[in-house]
Order: C-alpha cells, then sequence, then structure tokens
C-alpha cells in the first residue's frame, strides 16, 4: 500500500469476516489475512483479535486506519461476528453502530443494512477464500452510532450508525497540497502521452462509467476528487504545459457533477450544498412540478418516468457544461455525460467527437 493510504470500512469488514471464518472453521487465529481488492489487487490487513464465541460463532476485529485522509471512523474497530447458515450463500446483518436504509434512492435498498455493493462483494469473497458452506456475517462498529450523528447519514435515512463503504479498498491522500500535486502530475503524464481530450471523472464510478462508454487510454482519465476548480484552472492556464488539451470531458453522478452547475468547484461534503438543492429547483423549472423530498439526487431521478427523467437529466448535462466552459473562459470544447450508479447514461451535452 502506497504511503500516506489507509482503507476502508469495506476492508475492513472484509478482514474481519475472513479472519472469524478462519477460526469458525476450526482454524488457529490469524494476525492478518490477505484480501484480494477490487482490480486483483492483494492487500495483507492486520487482525486485532478472532476467537470463538460462546454462541457457536466466531468474531474477528480490525481497526480502520485511514491513513493521511483521517476522518470520523479512524482509528475504530470493524468488527465480523461469522456463524453457519443453513440458506447457501453469504447473508449480511447489521450489528452494533452500523447503519440501516430506512429510505429509497440509495445504492442499497429500504431494510438493508447500510454496506454498500463493493463492500459487500468484497466480504463475500474473502469468505468464500475459506469455505463455501453458508454463513451469517454480522458487521460491527463499536461505538458508530454515537459518530454516526457526525456524518450525512441521517439526512440520507440511515439509522441506526455509519455506512460500510468503499469503490477500491483503499482511501487515498486528500489532503490540499498532496491532492492538488497529485492532479498536476495526472496532467502532466497526459499531456506527455500525446492526450489531447482528457477525461476528468469525480472517482471511481466516473472512471468505470467513462471506459464503459468510450474507448480510452489508460492515461485519458484524470479523478478528480473534490478538487474541480483546480483541477480545470490547471487544465486550461495558458501558462500550464496541458496547452495540447482542446476538449475536455466530465463523466460522472449528478449527485457530483449537478454542483458544478452551482458554481460550487469543490465539491466535498462538508463544503459545498447538497445537490438534492439544485436538482430540486431545476426540476420546478424544467419539469413544472415542486421536487419530491428525497435524501439523494439517485432517488430522485429513479423517481421520474423515463421521458421527464431524459428531459431533466439533458438540461442538468447542458448547465454543467455552460458552467465548466464559463469556468475555463472557453478555452477548450467542453462535453458532459451524466450517469447514475451502475455507470447507464442519464443525460448529456456537447461535441463528443474527440472521444468517438
Amino acid at each position: 500500500m502506497k504511503e500516506g493510504w489507509g482503507i476502508t470500512t469495506g476492508t475492513c469488514a472484509a478482514a474481519a469476516a475472513k479472519a472469524a471464518a478462519i477460526v469458525l472453521g476450526g482454524g488457529p487465529a490469524p494476525t492478518e489475512v490477505e484480501l484480494r481488492l477490487p482490480g486483483d489487487v492483494p492487500l495483507g490487513v492486520p487482525i486485532l483479535f478472532a476467537r470463538r464465541s460462546g454462541d457457536g460463532a466466531a468474531i474477528a476485529s480490525v481497526r480502520k486506519d485511514a491513513g493521511q485522509d483521517a476522518d470520523v471512523t479512524h482509528g475504530m474497530e470493524v468488527r465480523a461476528t461469522v456463524a453457519w447458515n443453513a440458506a447457501d450463500g453469504v447473508t449480511l446483518a447489521a450489528g452494533e453502530g452500523v447503519g440501516t436504509v430506512t429510505k429509497p434512492g440509495l445504492q442499497v435498498p429500504p431494510g438493508q443494512p447500510a454496506i454498500n455493493p463493493v463492500p459487500r462483494a468484497m466480504i463475500a469473497a474473502a469468505l468464500r477464500q475459506v469455505t463455501a458452506r453458508g454463513v451469517r456475517a454480522e458487521i460491527a462498529i463499536p461505538g458508530g452510532r454515537q459518530i454516526a450523528h457526525k456524518t450525512f447519514n441521517p439526512r440520507l435515512g440511515i439509522t441506526g450508525g455509519l455506512s460500510i463503504l468503499g469503490t477500491t479498498g483503499f482511501v487515498r491522500p486528500r489532503s490540499t497540497s498532496a491532492l492538488h500535486e497529485a492532479l498536476r502530475c495526472a496532467l502532466r503524464v497526459a499531456a506527455a502521452c500525446g492526450v489531447k481530450a482528457p477525461v476528468l471523472v469525480p472517482g471511481n464510478i466516473g472512471a468505470k462509467a467513462a471506459r464503459q462508454h468510450f474507448a480510452l487510454r489508460e492515461e485519458q482519465v484524470i479523478e478528480a476528487g473534490n478538487a474541480w476548480g483546480f483541477l480545470l484552472d490547471e487544465a486550461v492556464a495558458p501558462s500550464s504545459p496541458f496547452s495540447p488539451f482542446h476538449a475536455l470531458l466530465l463523466v460522472g453522478h449528478p449527485g457530483k457533477l449537478a454542483k458544478l452547475a452551482a458554481g460550487q468547484w469543490d465539491t466535498h461534503s462538508s463544503r459545498s450544498a447538497a445537490a438534492t438543492q439544485y436538482l430540486g429547483g431545476l426540476w420546478a423549472e424544467v419539469l413544472g412540478l415542486p421536487a419530491p423530498e428525497m435524501p439523494t439526487v439517485e432517488g430522485m431521478l429513479a423517481a421520474l418516468a423515463a421521458g421527464p427523467r431524459d428531459s431533466l437529466a439533458a438540461e442538468l448535462a447542458r448547465r454543467v457544461r455552460q458552467a465548466v466552459a464559463r469556468r475555463i473562459d472557453d478555452r477548450a470544447g467542453v462535453a458532459v455525460l451524466l450517469v447514475d450508479m451502475a455507470g447507464r447514461r442519464l443525460g448529456a451535452d456537447g461535441d463528443f467527437s474527440p472521444w468517438r
């Protein structure tokens, strides 16, 4: 793992589940387990403890290390209690400090533990490295119920605790200076490799969608994180070494990119308004109806029939493109593709010929 990087709660949960399964199956308590993270990346994760419990199960714990991007979960324990299950497959449950989804519009349906799809797959894969039997894994974060009040979970309708998150398994440093230098490096590499039209994405969902919809070179896709203003300014600055960039394509979920249309160039949740606010106003303007009260942009769009949803998403893409074009003083062409959590097209605007 690179210096300064950390691991997600999803990685912690998968490692704890694997360690507990080893003990449940009669093996010795491990002090470290190896996972295969998304992208088939190997990672050894230290185990805080692993032991049998008195109810025919086993429990193990991992301490969360968020690296340089320490958040409210840094240093907390993520525990997994694993027991045999009569049903086939892997059944997940929310233990102490892990929330339950209560509202539609999230990646996990109401009534389910707030464990996102990638961590779910990671936990299942880690357990399957140990056993093919049916198992029930309860994930817990002691103290998570109290800490969750410092997060967006209550506003998203996630009750009872924190979420188990992550799309790559790693937490990458997001300190301002480190992030800016990383973005400069990405731009330099792209320019040096002859890229003329880079693709800018918020993160993993946008990156996967960009490669799904376009034939792109590896160095062509650049993750902005939340630093959109900095990245756009650097990409088109007259004095920058990136003058070959004649067009920019933005691909991502409207939950992030809608903030650009509202003039919010740092999209971190603690430094920007929720995208639902902007979309609500646009909803009334385009559709002539009051927007529903929903916690996420995904849920708002999912509540619409195909026709109105297409109209709203197309207008949102147009306004994102216009805002970016103004930001960069039209120094490069701009196109925008909005996608849902699964990477499916929602709306688009601009000239996409540089990426065809």
